[in-house]
């Protein structure tokens, strides 16, 4: 999934599944061919894509689906719903929030939305890498030294546990609001993370380096 918004940078695509289905929302089409990204379907209102962009994609084979741009839904929330219609096994979104603070918080907490509960998701921003975390273990990568944040939205988390950082949660609970979990740091290359209920936003501030 690409996002509108500030193009992705390249190296985010590392690690990604060869030959994954790319969804694009608006000027997401901008940003996914920038990096090499052949997009299968564009979905938005395109007031803020290139003029040819949706050309772009039928004539490269792929679907375009145009939205009018006084809806109730953002360009990426429809895109998001159609990449869950395909029933995948996990969704990673690529791009940014426009540089708008309101548009990164209302993104963060559409990620974490019970909507998404039966797949895995990462965002991955110039800013941070974003992954959401439920019921299941998630293993984050990074380096010895890497801030990790853990916030529980739409309700307390439960049952946390955080494990290959300087500072363990073990069965803790995490009311929405607190700082409890906010500048962990990685003790390794990888740190293990689950809630028995709820669901957390763990946030890496700087997005995982490939070199």
């Amino acid at each position: 999934m690409v996002a509108g918004g500030e193009p992705p940078v390249a190296s985010v695509v590392a690690g990604l599944p060869r030959g994954a289905f790319v969804v694009a929302a608006d000027s997401g089409v901008d940003g996914a061919h920038a990096i090499g990204l052949r997009v299968d379907l564009a979905i938005g209102d395109f007031d803020s894509a290139s003029a040819d962009a949706a050309d772009r994609v039928e004539a490269a084979g792929g679907r375009v689906e145009r939205y009018p741009a006084a809806k109730d839904a953002t360009d990426l929330e429809l895109a998001l719903d159609a990449a869950l219609a395909r029933k995948p096994s996990g969704i990673v979104v690529l791009g940014g929030a426009g540089g708008r603070f309101d548009h990164w918080l209302a993104v963060a907490f559409l990620l974490a939305s019970p909507l998404y509960a039966g797949v895995a998701i990462q965002a991955r921003w110039a800013e941070a890498t974003v992954t959401v975390v439920r019921s299941s273990e998630v293993t984050l990568s990074g380096h010895p030294g890497d801030i990790l944040t853990l916030l529980p939205v739409h309700g307390p988390a439960r049952g946390v546990r955080a494990e290959g950082v300087e500072w363990p949660l073990h069965d803790e609970d995490l009311a929405p609001g607190t700082t409890r979990g906010v500048s962990n740091v990685l003790t390794r290359t990888t740190a293990r993370v689950s809630a028995r209920e709820g669901v957390l936003l763990a946030v890496q501030p700087v997005s995982p380096r490939t070199e």
